[in-house]
């Protein structure tokens, strides 16, 4: 059954720990783009409520919540940092699962290794088969998946599990099993959290790495899980897609790498826009093109980015990080879409309203077909003079073809996680996340 061949690998890589140089330092590149993403989502909603709502169940346990200076229990504290990571949108993607990988593998994996004391090697090395073992799943159930259901949070279940059973019984295929097993019947996560302005889709991402914890937890104190749940006639794939892509499922595993792929966002909103921003930021700086002079914007993408984020008149922040016409708009007058595009006074700027109504979105057969292997989009601007300037972005600034480099991923780091921790405490960090397979996770000043 495929379970027996994920939990093979799962447990060999974890029992092993010898990760290559470039494997290890791609997964150090995914912390710090983890905590990146982690330390804004504190300071606003749902991460305020959610540890407002579990007031008593804090100041007790082991796992730390960064950025509120306390800890809980490690289920609460994958469920608060998990919601958290991905509240600001600045969360990592792997592209061809259409997948989130970080905010549930790291968040489970960090509430786990602080409750056991684990080393950074170890630590890391379960991100690894965690990153692993879902991003093929991810991959294996596209793109049928992804018309119901928010891969985060179902994938994202049997990721967060399989890093917490690498922590709690490395080198053991059986826990390593019943934890993905148990995972499995767990997966949720449905598209329409995305279709309105709530908190929900954070929480998915904080759902998966609270039942990663759970499943982890119990597969090693001997609770078993079902061994056919992934390809069942009544299992995870028949559920949640119809079928599995098995040669994607296994292929390379333990051997070739998806975590040296990861995307890792250079805009702070839904990923589906990003090749939309980048043509049309490409196309100002060739050109030197004003946005009063602009007449009309045509963008041309995979039909998936325009389910998703085809909201003309976003009122709110969330609904502006999910609106392709509005970041579009802003990325020509301000020049990026970072955390201030979402600004109240931004988001009703009557200048980027009035850039929107001249943007019309359509859906193109061939880079619907290309999705989710290619995000790509084809911009075309028409000036007031009758000039038309045309950028083709097959993938995003960030995907594995253009990627950040580390001081692109640092400079990311420190813009993001400076303000909340300031200069000192937040460079501190960054070294120790550098160096962390010479550290143990509660050296980590988190705090």
């Amino acid at each position: 059954m495929l379970i027996h061949e994920l939990a093979q690998y799962g447990a060999r890589e974890s029992g092993e720990r010898t990760l290559t140089e470039p494997v290890l330092h791609h997964t150090k590149r995914a912390v710090l783009d983890w905590l990146a993403a982690l330390y804004p989502g504190t300071r606003v909603s749902p991460g305020l409520e959610l540890v407002q709502a579990h007031a008593d169940e804090t100041g007790v346990g082991l796992a730390r919540l960064p950025g509120f200076a306390t800890t809980t229990f490690p289920a609460t504290a994958a469920w608060i940092n998990g919601s958290v990571s991905h509240t600001v949108e600045f969360d990592d993607i792997f592209r061809d699962g259409v997948y989130h990988p970080g905010c549930p593998v790291i968040a489970a994996a960090l509430a786990a290794a602080d409750t056991r004391d684990a080393d950074g090697l170890a630590f890391l090395t379960a991100i690894v088969v965690g990153y692993e073992i879902s991003t093929r799943l991810a991959a294996a159930i596209q793109p049928a998946h992804y018309r119901y259901f928010h891969t985060t949070g179902t994938v994202g279940s049997i990721g967060a599990a399989a890093a917490v059973a690498a922590l709690y019984a490395p080198g053991n295929p059986t826990v390593m099993q019943h934890a993905i097993a148990t995972a499995a019947t767990f997966a949720a996560g449905l598209q329409q959290a995305f279709r309105s302005d709530a908190m929900t889709k954070a929480l998915h991402a904080g759902h998966a790495a609270a039942v990663g914890i759970r499943a982890g937890t119990a597969a090693a104190a001997g609770v078993t899980g079902v061994a056919d749940i992934l390809e069942g006639e009544a299992g995870f794939a028949a559920a949640l897609g119809g079928s599995l892509n098995l040669p994607l499922l296994t292929a390379g595993l333990g051997k070739d790498y998806n975590i040296t792929r990861i995307t890792q966002k250079n805009h702070g909103c839904c990923g589906h826009t990003f090749a939309s921003i980048d043509a049309a930021l490409a196309l100002q700086q060739e050109h030197g093109i004003r946005p009063d002079d602009i007449a009309a914007i045509h963008v041309a993408t995979y039909q998936t980015a325009i389910n998703v984020t085809g909201n003309a008149n976003p009122q709110t922040a969330f609904e502006g990080k999910f609106s392709l016409r509005y970041v579009v708009a802003h990325a020509l007058r301000h020049g990026s879409v970072r955390l201030n595009a979402f600004d109240t006074e931004r988001l009703s700027d009557d200048a980027t309203r009035a850039l929107m109504k001249k943007i019309t979105l359509v859906a193109d057969e061939a880079l619907t077909a290309a999705f989710p292997r290619h995000r790509s989009s084809r911009v075309k601007i028409v000036m007031n003079s009758g000039e038309t300037y045309e950028y083709y972005a097959q993938d995003r600034k960030g995907d594995p073809e253009s990627p950040l480099d580390d001081d692109e991923l640092n400079g990311k780091y420190d813009e993001l996680v400076t303000p909340v921790l300031g200069a000192k405490r937040a460079a501190a960090l960054k070294a120790q996340v550098w160096a962390l397979d010479t550290l143990r996770v509660r050296q980590l000043s988190l705090n």
